[in-house]
């Protein structure tokens, strides 16, 4: 992984080359292939469901008043969609463990 515990796009091509042998390019090519399917799924309104990872759900929020905290001075906020991601319990399970 880089810097600071955050894995990029580079660190699964890279780990898709050593895992699988794909050449580097090749494997570049799917990650970015895999990330654009995904992102065009989300675009037409559709959840992404990764088996034993997780779940990218849409969820569109209604308009609102909310205050300003500086100021307290209520204002509106706009409806909008927004992207939530909600972990596999085998995920969970992972994660509380500590395993890889």
């Amino acid at each position: 992984m880089s810097e600071a515990g955050t894995l990029t796009r580079a660190d699964l091509a890279e780990a898709l080359h050593r895992q699988v042998g794909l050449s580097r390019a090749d494997s570049a090519d799917i990650v970015e292939q895999i990330l654009a399917n995904m992102c065009s799924a989300l675009s037409k309104g559709e959840n992404v469901k990764i088996s034993g990872f997780g779940t990218f759900v849409l969820r569109d929020k209604g308009e609102r008043i909310g205050r300003n905290p500086k100021t307290g001075v209520e204002v509106p906020i706009a409806p909008r969609r927004v992207l939530t991601f909600r972990a596999s319990q085998m995920m969970r399970d992972r994660i509380a463990t500590g395993g890889a």
